[in-house]
């Protein structure tokens, strides 16, 4: 996807921080901005107009989900959701067990905001526990299986790393939750048009989605709530069934919606060619020696490839492509602009120099071959100089 951004043409290799909102996604806005506009909760006629509108919205995205409409609880985005996941989960479990089940189990190398999160409530005197990765990314089945006990209110976990795009075992781990009588709850932000998620046949009890992963708004997401989990509102309000309070941002769910159509139109063909670009890309990155491809040996995202040049600064090679004209990243959008290591890298048992040289190229549903093209001249002529010195050395010794 060409993007024209102070008058200059690049090429977004960015899509798992955020996508560009579709123009049917625009134009779905905008007519519920002006058509339904009223409070879906009023009884008069305009109110009851933005109330259908409402429905049919839930409907279409609850159909690619693959939930029912009474199991979503649409939020502000994946972030509110997460919280309303783990918050609920615990609340219900310690009142159900008489405060026996307590514990929280999360993989080693979810999302910053989750993390941050957990620490919170290990501070409040909730246990946490981490399941750790191989040097893969992929996550050690055999401690999750040692630390998901019957006192385990929740395992938590990220459906696919947003950094390295390597995939969750979901099913193992729903069956490894359903054994010990606790729940399961996946962060599907990252599978959203890049796997054929259906939650029904998933075995998930709790998943949150986030509308601007899938070229639709921010500010829109979902908690999925299978059907018979009690959950607790974090937000009170007869909202969303009593489950999220607040008036819902009609504009955003319309929005949601449309997103979740043109995915389903386009999924197969969308997967086949991000799957055949991204083997081109990470083809012609692996030419150079000193690129190292994490999780290549894992099952991941069709769109996701992270790499380090050698030990090169991740902050350096991505300010030099952006000037070459591609835009990339080095991790989670709230942390990219920092200058710690990637804990994801860490966990995967890099050294802290390496973890700060991580970074990520993910395509996405409008991104052409000739800007993998760009992308890879633009790596030869920015960042290929300053590999080549290390080549040589390398040769030399």
């Amino acid at each position: 996807m060409n993007m024209s951004l102070a008058g200059a043409s690049l090429v977004y290799l960015d899509h798992n921080a955020t996508t560009r909102p579709a123009p049917e996604v625009v134009t779905e806005m905008v007519d519920a901005l002006e058509l339904g506009w009223a409070n879906p909760s009023s009884t008069h006629e305009p109110g009851q107009g933005a109330r259908r509108l409402l429905a049919d919205a839930r409907t279409r995205v609850a159909a690619f989900l693959g939930c029912q409409g009474t199991e979503l609880v649409f939020t502000s985005g994946a972030t509110e959701a997460n919280h309303m996941a783990v918050l609920g989960a615990l609340e219900a479990a310690r009142a159900a067990s008489g405060g026996q089940r307590r514990r929280l189990v999360l993989s080693a190398v979810e999302h910053p905001g989750l993390l941050a999160l957990a620490r919170r409530l290990q501070g409040e005197g909730v246990p946490v526990d981490l399941i750790p990765v191989d040097t893969q990314g992929r996550l050690d089945l055999d401690a999750a299986r040692a630390l998901i006990r019957d006192d385990v209110a929740l395992v938590s976990v990220m459906g696919a790393n947003n950094e390295t795009g390597v995939l969750m075992p979901v099913a193992e781990l729903a069956a490894l939750a359903r054994a010990a009588g606790s729940l399961l709850h996946v962060d599907a932000t990252q599978l959203l048009g890049k796997s054929r998620l259906h939650f029904a046949s998933s075995g998930i009890d709790l998943m949150s989605v986030s509308a601007h992963k899938l070229h639709g708004p921010k500010g829109v997401g979902a908690l999925v709530v299978r059907k018979g989990v009690v959950l607790p509102a974090l937000l009170s309000g007869r909202q969303e069934r009593n489950r999220r309070g607040g008036t819902e941002n009609t504009p955003g769910i319309a929005g949601f919606a449309a997103a979740c159509e043109l995915a389903r139109r386009t999924l197969d063909e969308d997967l086949a060619r991000m799957t055949a670009l991204r083997e081109r890309l990470e083809d012609g990155l692996r030419a150079w020696p000193q690129v190292q491809v994490y999780g290549r040996q894992a099952a991941r995202l069709p769109n996701t490839v992270c790499l380090r040049f050698g030990a090169l600064d991740s902050d350096q090679v991505l300010n030099r492509l952006e000037n070459a004209g591609v835009v990339a990243s080095s991790g989670a959008a709230c942390t990219a602009a920092g200058t710690q290591p990637s804990h994801v890298l860490l966990a995967m048992g890099e050294s802290a120099l390496h973890a700060k040289a991580g970074v990520r190229f993910s395509l996405g549903r409008e991104t052409a071959a000739a800007e993998i093209q760009r992308a890879l001249d633009a790596v030869a002529r920015v960042i290929g100089p300053l590999l080549a010195p290390i080549e040589t050395t390398a040769m030399a010794a």
